[in-house]
């Protein structure tokens, strides 16, 4: 059964090692029959989250498109580096505006619902972005209510960590996003 993944960048800087592990991710996924939307958080521009913004000019049309490509999808893939043990200010800003936004009769959160997430991170360091994955999965889980794998995958020593190609050069690495992605996949299917 096919089902449809997106998979995000919580980092937009060019060169960024966790959109060469979004890379990696989609092309694996796509090995595996998954429909497959890979974006950029540098084409969803939107302002800092303030309740005042929020109140005088409504909510950012960016945010309304990402949570769109959110309900459009039964499993999310999320890569992030990490910013002082914990995740990007960007990342945290767009998971925040889609948390606001509602159309119709929706519920509060409906984007974080009846869908599943899985995490992943690039760092140079010798942690992999392993520190960012436990705030966004207390953003994610506790904030929003969304349902995420107990399964990520950190890629240590990312300056050497790809080739020329997005590709994971360590068997262990590749073996460990395969494994993560197959899970997401799985679990995403009772979605579909």
């Amino acid at each position: 059964m096919s089902v449809k993944i997106l998979v995000i960048a919580g980092s937009i800087r060019a060169g960024s090692f966790n959109a060469r592990l979004a890379a990696a991710a989609t092309k694996e996924l796509a090995l595996m029959d998954a429909e497959v939307t890979r974006i950029s958080l540098a084409d969803y521009p939107m302002p800092i989250y303030d309740g005042d913004l929020e109140t005088k000019s409504g909510q950012p049309d960016n945010a309304l498109k990402l949570k769109r490509h959110f309900m459009a999808h039964q499993g999310i893939f999320i890569v992030s580096p990490e910013y002082n043990a914990s995740i990007t200010p960007l990342l945290k800003n767009t998971l925040d505006w889609i948390s606001r936004v509602r159309e119709g009769g929706e519920p509060p959160l409906a984007a974080y619902k009846n869908r599943v997430f899985a995490l992943g991170g690039a760092s140079p360091g010798p942690w992999g972005g392993m520190r960012s994955h436990m705030a966004l999965r207390q953003v994610l889980e506790i904030g929003c209510g969304a349902l995420v794998i107990p399964e990520y995958i950190t890629v240590r020593e990312a300056t050497t960590a790809f080739d020329e190609r997005d590709a994971l050069h360590d068997e262990r690495s590749a073996k460990l996003l395969k494994s993560v992605l197959e899970r997401l996949v799985l679990a995403a299917q009772r979605f579909a």
